[in-house]
Protein backbone atom coordinates (compact mmCIF):
# COMPACT_ATOMS: atom_id res chain seq x y z
CA UNK A 1 0.00 0.00 0.00
CA UNK A 2 1.25 3.45 -0.89
CA UNK A 3 1.25 6.25 1.63
CA UNK A 4 -0.14 9.35 -0.04
CA UNK A 5 0.18 12.75 1.54
CA UNK A 6 -3.00 14.43 0.27
CA UNK A 7 -1.74 17.72 1.72
CA UNK A 8 0.72 17.89 -1.19
CA UNK A 9 -2.06 17.67 -3.83
CA UNK A 10 -4.26 20.46 -5.15
CA UNK A 11 -7.88 19.59 -6.05
CA UNK A 12 -10.55 21.35 -8.09
CA UNK A 13 -14.12 20.21 -7.38
CA UNK A 14 -16.73 21.30 -9.89
CA UNK A 15 -20.39 20.52 -9.19
CA UNK A 16 -23.46 22.74 -9.41
CA UNK A 17 -24.86 21.16 -6.25
CA UNK A 18 -23.50 22.93 -3.15
CA UNK A 19 -24.31 19.90 -0.95
CA UNK A 20 -22.26 17.58 -3.21
CA UNK A 21 -19.34 20.04 -3.21
CA UNK A 22 -19.47 20.09 0.59
CA UNK A 23 -19.47 16.27 0.74
CA UNK A 24 -16.48 16.08 -1.62
CA UNK A 25 -14.59 18.80 0.26
CA UNK A 26 -15.25 17.02 3.57
CA UNK A 27 -14.04 13.69 2.17
CA UNK A 28 -10.93 15.25 0.63
CA UNK A 29 -10.15 17.03 3.92
CA UNK A 30 -10.63 13.75 5.79
CA UNK A 31 -8.02 12.19 3.45
CA UNK A 32 -5.65 15.04 4.40
CA UNK A 33 -6.11 17.45 1.47
CA UNK A 34 -5.91 21.13 2.30
CA UNK A 35 -6.04 22.82 -1.11
CA UNK A 36 -9.56 22.15 -2.40
CA UNK A 37 -10.98 24.74 -4.78
CA UNK A 38 -14.66 24.70 -5.69
CA UNK A 39 -16.64 25.84 -8.72
CA UNK A 40 -20.39 25.67 -9.30
CA UNK A 41 -20.31 25.72 -13.11
CA UNK A 42 -18.01 24.79 -15.96
CA UNK A 43 -16.99 28.35 -16.85
CA UNK A 44 -15.86 29.14 -13.30
CA UNK A 45 -14.09 25.78 -13.15
CA UNK A 46 -12.17 26.55 -16.35
CA UNK A 47 -11.02 29.89 -14.92
CA UNK A 48 -10.00 28.24 -11.65
CA UNK A 49 -8.25 25.45 -13.55
CA UNK A 50 -6.01 27.91 -15.38
CA UNK A 51 -5.41 30.01 -12.25
CA UNK A 52 -4.79 27.33 -9.59
CA UNK A 53 -3.43 24.53 -11.84
CA UNK A 54 -4.87 21.67 -9.77
CA UNK A 55 -3.26 18.25 -9.68
CA UNK A 56 -6.65 16.48 -9.85
CA UNK A 57 -10.02 17.68 -11.15
CA UNK A 58 -13.29 16.18 -9.89
CA UNK A 59 -16.17 17.20 -12.13
CA UNK A 60 -19.90 16.57 -12.31
CA UNK A 61 -21.43 15.68 -15.66
CA UNK A 62 -24.51 17.95 -15.59
CA UNK A 63 -23.70 21.59 -14.84
CA UNK A 64 -24.66 24.99 -16.20
CA UNK A 65 -22.66 26.92 -18.83
CA UNK A 66 -20.25 24.06 -19.67
CA UNK A 67 -21.12 20.54 -18.60
CA UNK A 68 -18.45 18.15 -17.38
CA UNK A 69 -17.85 16.71 -20.85
CA UNK A 70 -17.36 20.15 -22.42
CA UNK A 71 -15.08 21.18 -19.55
CA UNK A 72 -13.01 18.01 -20.00
CA UNK A 73 -12.68 18.67 -23.73
CA UNK A 74 -11.48 22.24 -23.04
CA UNK A 75 -8.95 21.07 -20.45
CA UNK A 76 -7.67 18.38 -22.81
CA UNK A 77 -6.68 20.84 -25.55
CA UNK A 78 -2.91 20.30 -25.87
CA UNK A 79 -2.29 24.03 -26.25
CA UNK A 80 -4.64 25.12 -23.45
CA UNK A 81 -3.58 27.10 -20.42
CA UNK A 82 -3.00 25.01 -17.34
CA UNK A 83 -2.11 21.34 -17.38
CA UNK A 84 -3.96 19.38 -20.10
CA UNK A 85 -2.57 16.17 -18.53
CA UNK A 86 -4.34 16.69 -15.17
CA UNK A 87 -6.33 13.62 -14.13
CA UNK A 88 -10.09 14.20 -14.37
CA UNK A 89 -12.51 12.15 -12.28
CA UNK A 90 -16.08 12.36 -13.62
CA UNK A 91 -18.96 12.14 -11.12
CA UNK A 92 -22.46 11.43 -12.29
CA UNK A 93 -25.70 9.81 -11.34
CA UNK A 94 -25.87 8.42 -14.88
CA UNK A 95 -23.64 5.40 -15.21
CA UNK A 96 -24.99 3.76 -18.34
CA UNK A 97 -22.31 2.23 -20.56
CA UNK A 98 -23.01 4.81 -23.27
CA UNK A 99 -22.27 7.67 -20.86
CA UNK A 100 -19.10 6.03 -19.56
CA UNK A 101 -17.94 5.67 -23.18
CA UNK A 102 -18.72 9.33 -23.96
CA UNK A 103 -16.78 10.43 -20.85
CA UNK A 104 -13.84 8.19 -21.74
CA UNK A 105 -13.80 9.50 -25.31
CA UNK A 106 -13.81 13.11 -24.03
CA UNK A 107 -10.63 12.44 -22.03
CA UNK A 108 -11.95 11.59 -18.57
CA UNK A 109 -9.39 9.60 -16.57
CA UNK A 110 -11.70 7.89 -14.04
CA UNK A 111 -15.46 7.57 -13.68
CA UNK A 112 -17.36 7.53 -10.39
CA UNK A 113 -21.12 6.95 -10.16
CA UNK A 114 -23.21 8.74 -7.56
CA UNK A 115 -23.98 8.12 -4.81
CA UNK A 116 -20.29 8.14 -4.02
CA UNK A 117 -18.53 6.54 -1.09
CA UNK A 118 -15.33 7.56 0.64
CA UNK A 119 -13.77 4.28 -0.46
CA UNK A 120 -14.79 4.78 -4.10
CA UNK A 121 -13.43 8.33 -4.22
CA UNK A 122 -10.20 7.32 -2.47
CA UNK A 123 -9.72 4.42 -4.91
CA UNK A 124 -10.14 6.68 -7.98
CA UNK A 125 -7.67 9.19 -6.55
CA UNK A 126 -5.23 6.38 -5.72
CA UNK A 127 -5.57 5.10 -9.32
CA UNK A 128 -4.67 8.46 -10.87
CA UNK A 129 -1.83 9.13 -8.41
CA UNK A 130 -0.14 5.72 -8.39
CA UNK A 131 -0.94 4.40 -11.88
CA UNK A 132 -1.14 7.24 -14.37
CA UNK A 133 -2.13 6.13 -17.83
CA UNK A 134 0.01 7.37 -20.73
CA UNK A 135 -1.56 10.03 -22.91
CA UNK A 136 -2.41 9.36 -26.52
CA UNK A 137 -2.37 11.96 -29.26
CA UNK A 138 -4.05 11.18 -32.56
CA UNK A 139 -5.76 13.31 -35.16
CA UNK A 140 -9.08 13.04 -33.29
CA UNK A 141 -8.14 12.46 -29.64
CA UNK A 142 -5.84 13.78 -26.93
CA UNK A 143 -6.14 12.28 -23.47
CA UNK A 144 -5.42 9.28 -21.28
CA UNK A 145 -5.06 5.98 -23.09
CA UNK A 146 -8.58 4.59 -23.34
CA UNK A 147 -7.29 1.03 -23.21
CA UNK A 148 -7.34 -0.56 -19.78
CA UNK A 149 -5.87 -3.85 -20.89
CA UNK A 150 -3.27 -4.06 -23.60
CA UNK A 151 -4.00 -7.41 -25.18
CA UNK A 152 -2.97 -7.48 -28.83
CA UNK A 153 -5.65 -10.05 -29.60
CA UNK A 154 -8.49 -7.54 -30.00
CA UNK A 155 -9.94 -7.58 -33.52
CA UNK A 156 -13.19 -5.67 -33.00
CA UNK A 157 -14.50 -2.58 -34.77
CA UNK A 158 -12.73 -0.12 -32.47
CA UNK A 159 -9.28 -1.57 -33.11
CA UNK A 160 -6.64 1.06 -33.73
CA UNK A 161 -5.41 1.37 -37.27
CA UNK A 162 -1.96 0.40 -38.41
CA UNK A 163 -0.53 3.86 -37.66
CA UNK A 164 0.40 3.92 -34.00
CA UNK A 165 -0.56 7.09 -32.10
CA UNK A 166 1.87 9.36 -30.30
CA UNK A 167 2.21 8.01 -26.76
CA UNK A 168 3.18 10.52 -24.08
CA UNK A 169 4.16 8.83 -20.79
CA UNK A 170 2.92 10.61 -17.69
CA UNK A 171 4.96 11.28 -14.60
CA UNK A 172 3.31 9.81 -11.56
CA UNK A 173 1.75 12.18 -9.03
CA UNK A 174 3.12 9.69 -6.51
CA UNK A 175 6.49 11.47 -6.60
CA UNK A 176 4.76 14.67 -5.47
CA UNK A 177 2.34 13.02 -3.04
CA UNK A 178 4.44 10.27 -1.46
CA UNK A 179 4.12 10.32 2.31
CA UNK A 180 7.41 10.17 4.22
CA UNK A 181 8.47 6.96 5.79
Amino acid sequence: MYGIDFNKLRFLVCDDNAHMRRILRTLLHSFGAREVYEAEDGATALEMFTHYVPDIVIVDWAMPIFDGIELTQMIRQPDSKGNPFAPIIMLTGHSEKRRVTVARDAGVTEFLAKPISAKGLYQRILNVVVSPRPFIKTKNYFGPDRRRNTSNGYIGPERRGTKEPDVIPQPSLLDKARAPG
